[in-house]
């Protein structure tokens, strides 16, 4: 299933900017899904913790936020990327998410709790 989407206009793999501009996050298979990481945190003003410091899970918060898994579990249907999860370090929380490309080649993330969805617009990094 993946192999289809590799090189494709719909592919998702590769680095992606956040779209506050403050992280840089690489999507790529892991096993027979597709996964994220932060792989830079780019905001480095003093405010911004260097850790997963508002994990609701207190020994996950010393985890530092370069190479914490922000994307997992999502499957190929159709044009779209679901059935995942997404990790929001800001918060600590994680919601269910789809994961879909934009004409423009921008990917449309968002996340779900119950009926309510907000979508986030990020753009091809690095």
């Amino acid at each position: 299933m993946l192999a289809s989407a590799t090189g494709s206009s719909g592919d998702i793999t590769g680095l992606w900017l956040t779209d506050d501009g403050k992280g840089l996050v690489r999507i790529e298979p892991c096993g027979t899904h597709i996964c994220g990481r932060i792989v830079k945190v780019l905001d480095t003003s003093p405010t911004v913790p260097k850790t997963d410091s508002h994990n609701p899970d207190p020994r996950l918060r010393n985890r530092p936020l370069a190479g914490l898994p922000t994307l997992w579990n999502f499957s190929r249907s159709g044009s779209v990327w679901k059935g995942g999860r997404a990790y929001d370090p800001k918060s600590g929380k994680s919601y269910r998410s789809t994961l879909t490309k934009n004409p423009d080649g921008s990917l449309k993330v968002t996340g779900c709790v119950l009926f309510i969805c907000e979508s986030r617009r990020w753009t091809r990094g690095g």
